[in-house]
């Protein structure tokens, strides 16, 4: 049997996209906690996997031909991992396309939105009417382009997928970003039906007693100059 993944990783969201992936596949992994708000993202062996000094990030000693292989950036994490076990990312060319478009929906759109409100409503160190009103407003955009994609059907594709591992996790804070879930019927319709499957609560709970440990990032002034700075300790 080969060793298992190793997967470096923080309780955030997109570290529940490869939680949630791997739940779902019930391969083995060893996570490995990449304490962002303590600067391990700066580490030099970190770097190395991850050159972008952000988690999450894998090395998968199975890799092709037998060698192993590290892959940074989630959405390239979930492709890699469809690919590898042909599971939640369709062979299919025209299925693939669609759940490709709705992936990089969410990493180019949806993450960086959501996170940005989340960010000027409840981090910044001075309110931004500006910035505030312009990602709150952005973000519930991105809520409307889900919601109507989401009316009459169960996923965001065709069937369930990568693409629904991807965006989960940002609408988990849906509150923080000032988005109402009520406002959006198909939408928490969907979010219902994702946190009923169990792998989606499995992948979620992976990491929390670690993140508890600490102080709130709202109070920790410190861990807030190392994460929003991006400058190691």
């Amino acid at each position: 049997m080969p060793a298992p993944i190793e997967l470096y990783y923080w309780p955030t969201p997109n570290g529940w996209k490869i939680t949630i992936m791997l739940e779902e596949l019930g391969i083995p992994y060893a996570v490995k906690y990449v304490n962002i708000g303590r600067g391990d993202q700066f580490e030099p062996g970190f770097l190395r996997i991850a050159p972008n000094n952000r988690m999450p990030a894998i090395v998968d000693p199975d890799g092709p031909g037998g060698a192993p292989v590290s892959v940074f950036e989630s959405g390239a994490i979930l492709q890699y991992l469809g690919r590898k076990y042909a599971r939640f990312y369709p062979m299919d060319e025209r299925r693939r396309i669609e759940v490709e478009e709705w992936l990089f929906w969410q990493v180019g759109g949806l993450g960086p939105m959501a996170g940005q409100a989340h960010h000027f409503r409840n981090y910044a160190p001075e309110k931004i009417q500006y910035g505030i009103d312009r990602y709150t407003n952005e973000c519930n955009r991105l809520y409307g382009v889900l919601d109507r994609r989401l009316a009459g059907r169960d996923y965001i594709a065709d069937e369930y997928s990568i693409a629904d591992m991807a965006s989960i996790g940002w609408i988990n804070s849906h509150n923080a970003q000032g988005q109402e879930l009520d406002d959006f019927p198909n939408l928490k319709a969907w979010f219902e039906r994702m946190h009923a499957r169990p792998a989606v609560q499995r992948g979620i709970a992976i990491g929390r007693e670690e993140r508890e440990r600490q102080a709130s990032l709202a109070d920790d002034k410190e861990a807030q100059k190392i994460l929003f700075g991006q400058r190691a300790r």
